[in-house]
């Protein structure tokens, strides 16, 4: 794959093997499960990680006032979290989940819209490493240096309900959900209790799966293929969403890695739309 192929925002193992002790270089483990998929990203991160690896909580750093899942924290509360893991605004901060470019996206993006210039997303996740014999470390996980980050939040980069409420009705916006055909379609039940099937009225499916290979995300070419055959516009602006606006964030990594920086991510995604009885839903293909 050519530099020209390879999204701006990824790293490789064979690059971050050879920085793992280099100062500034901050990594973390992003990893997060489905009941479902019987993994627990805890464990899995005190067993064994990459070498100088934080745990980033994505069940934690959320909004404590919020009942939805993942609500963004506010600002003073993520760089409080953030600088207790050890990370600064400044760092180069290598973020990686299990099976890759499933989890550790969102956290890249949530780095990037509190003012994180520099994080980016390993390239095939830590499954793939172990399998690989790359390093881990084992036993117990060091505790971090308290570091500063001082957020600068874009708020730009996120929509609300009251903002996809417009974009529905008006059509200001396209819309991309990253949840599987089946879920997408109304065909197969929500894994939350309580929650309609479907989908918001106009949106395209575009699930998270599709736009990597392996854990790794596609080259740019492919990537841009597979966003416009699923019925998107890269020349207007998108809203990504998913279940709880984690795996949207798969989307919104593939959006800005081929250019398109005309996006939002709607944070409360199905689980604030389809939880509620007075929003628009479609089920089908239509």
């Amino acid at each position: 794959m050519t530099d020209a192929e390879t999204s701006p925002f990824v790293v490789s193992f064979d690059w971050l093997a050879q920085r793992l002790a280099e100062p500034g270089v901050r990594i973390v483990d992003a990893s997060w499960y489905l009941p479902a998929q019987n993994r627990n990203a805890a464990d899995e991160f005190a067993a064994a990680r990459i070498p100088g690896a934080v745990f980033f909580d994505q069940d934690r750093i959320v909004d404590p006032n919020s009942n939805l899942p993942h609500t963004l924290p506010s600002p003073e509360d993520f760089a409080k979290a953030a600088g207790k893991l050890g990370i600064s605004e400044n760092d180069t901060i290598i973020v990686y989940d299990g099976p890759g470019m499933f989890t550790a996206p969102r956290v890249w993006w949530m780095l990037r819209s509190y003012g994180a210039a520099n994080a980016y997303v390993l390239n095939g996740g830590v499954d793939a490493w172990k399998a690989e014999g790359r390093p881990v470390e084992t036993g117990a996980a060091r505790q971090p240096e308290p570091a500063t980050f001082t957020p600068n939040f874009n708020g730009g980069a996120v929509a609300s309900f009251s903002d996809m409420g417009a974009v529905v009705q008006d059509q200001t916006s396209q819309i991309a959900d990253a949840r599987g055909p089946g879920r997408f379609t109304g065909a197969e039940p929500e894994p939350r209790a309580g929650m309609r099937s479907g989908h918001m009225p106009g949106a395209f499916n575009v699930p998270f799966g599709v736009l990597s290979n392996d854990g790794k995300l596609k080259p740019m070419s492919e990537l841009r293929t597979v966003l416009e055959s699923s019925g998107l516009d890269l020349n207007k602006p998108v809203v990504t969403t998913c279940g709880s606006g984690v795996t949207a964030a798969v989307i919104t990594l593939a959006l800005q890695s081929v250019g398109h920086s005309d996006n939002r991510l709607y944070d409360g995604s199905w689980s604030e739309w389809g939880g509620r009885d007075d929003t628009p839903v479609v089920t089908g293909d239509a």
